[in-house]
């Protein structure tokens, strides 16, 4: 009896630790997301004093739905740096997804067939991705580089170098339509970033995408397939390049190699900004989005002062910069503490 109550009384100071340490960890998450929102707001106060057309409401419904498809290939961006990797050719997945299913040989099955075609060419092409980093044991940044260099050369080849218009309506109308004064688009963003919510914090695959990026030896002698643990996060970043370029067939009526240009650049500035680590295995989805509004409040706020797109694109750089250098900072403190 004495020997158990001596067991009891070493396990429970060990137990205490590790809940401990998963609540600061959920208060520093808390705290990065509200410091996001603080971020937004003054944004705001910005972009009413620099313009009077800032508060309005088309310009508030403009900037959701400029985030949204921005937005679903952030949320893929997120799952593959969470696990420590990277992923260079989601610019021009969205590319080329969009041009295949805007094919006069797609277009004629109809819409459903699009939309299919446009999410089974995001997710090969994320297997192709995966296979190779996972499998091939290839660095993902030399892969995916690889893949948004050929991507883009497939979509303008198939493309002709033209844009492809589309003439299925119901495509269109993704884009016009709204639900109970939602536009669709942002609808579509709120639904893929509530699954992809699920699937990192309350399924397996979740924990262990987390713990595949923390330490993936330890993962692997833990018996977690890391393998196929990764090639399955570039598949679910293809997929949301595919929805993706969905939604931007609808705002812009057209396919065209040069569609989802810097996406790459955006989706992984958002990341970073949500207080997700470059090196994997800590991350939140709803910091991402956060992260995504913040950068679509910068930019709209650049465009109703007439700004040029250079100035935009150093604003985003020093932006980056900035984040990671904070990055730093904070796990050199918690790294001492």
């Amino acid at each position: 009896m004495s020997e158990a109550l001596s067991e009891d009384r070493t396990a429970a100071p060990a137990a205490a630790p590790a809940r401990s340490g998963v609540l600061a960890r959920l208060r520093g998450t808390e705290v990065r997301n509200l410091g996001l929102v603080a971020v937004l707001a003054v944004l705001a106060v910005i972009g009413a004093a620099s313009s009077e057309n800032f508060l309005t409401a088309d310009n508030l419904e403009n900037i959701l739905v400029s985030s949204a498809t921005i937005g679903v290939v952030t949320i893929g961006m997120t799952f593959v740096i969470i696990g420590g990797g990277i992923d260079l050719s989601v610019g021009a997945l969205v590319a080329l997804a969009s041009v295949w299913a805007t094919t006069l040989a797609t277009q004629s099955y109809g819409p459903w067939m699009m939309a299919l075609c446009a999410i089974l060419v995001g997710a090969g092409a994320g297997l192709v991705n995966g296979l190779l980093i996972a499998y091939g044991r290839l660095v993902a940044f030399i892969v995916t580089l690889a893949m948004m260099v050929s991507a883009r050369g497939l979509a303008a080849r198939l493309a002709d170098n033209r844009s492809q218009v589309v003439t299925e309506q119901p495509i269109k109308d993704l884009a016009t339509t709204d639900v109970l004064g939602i536009p669709l688009l942002v609808i579509i963003l709120a639904l893929v970033a509530t699954v992809g919510w699920v699937l990192l914090n309350r399924t397996t695959f979740g924990r262990r995408t987390f713990a595949i990026g923390g330490n993936t030896e330890a993962a692997r002698l833990a018996g977690i397939d890391t393998r196929l643990n990764t090639a399955l996060l570039y598949v679910l970043s293809g997929t949301c390049c595919g929805i993706a370029a969905i939604m931007l067939l609808a705002r812009t009526t057209t396919g065209s190699s040069t569609h989802g240009q810097l996406y790459e650049l955006d989706a992984i500035a958002a990341v970073i900004i949500g207080g997700t680590l470059l090196t994997g295995g800590r991350g939140t989805l709803v910091g991402s989005v956060l992260g995504v509004l913040v950068f679509t409040v910068i930019t709209n706020i650049f465009i109703l002062n007439n700004l040029p797109t250079e100035t935009q694109n150093i604003a985003k750089g020093l932006i980056i910069v900035a984040a990671v250098l904070l990055q730093r900072r904070a796990n050199r403190e918690s790294s001492s503490s």
